[in-house]
């Protein structure tokens, strides 16, 4: 992908089997005063995130915040979270982060991808 963001992520409902289009996902630069807004935007058809704001990133603290509660309720399903975050570092701002999510109503798991 030519404009591919230093930060991506994909979603897959493993309850359902299939991508999970639609979930609206910030990415947060954690600083000590707070959180900075990077991004904003909902996953596509196949549940990624890759072209959604222009590098460069800086080294740091960032989170992922994954709106998974209102994704579930717009489907009529219960789920016990809310909201998925995850926190990583940036140790190279030339580096390409993947970080995607595999989620059920129960539970979650996550890896840096490539």
């Amino acid at each position: 992908m030519t404009d591919r963001s230093p930060v991506t992520t994909h979603i897959l409902d493993l309850g359902g089997g299939r991508p999970a289009a639609g979930v609206r996902v910030a990415l947060e630069q954690v600083l000590e005063n707070g959180a900075k807004l990077i991004a904003d935007a909902a996953t596509d058809d196949d549940g990624r995130l890759m072209s959604w704001f222009r590098g460069p990133i800086e080294r740091g603290h960032y989170r992922l915040r994954f709106a998974t509660g209102a994704w579930y309720h717009a489907r009529n399903l219960n789920t016990f979270y809310p909201e998925v975050t995850l926190d990583f570092h940036v140790v190279d701002p030339d580096a390409h982060y993947h970080v995607p999510l595999l989620m059920n109503q129960w539970g979650y798991s996550t890896y840096r991808g490539s």
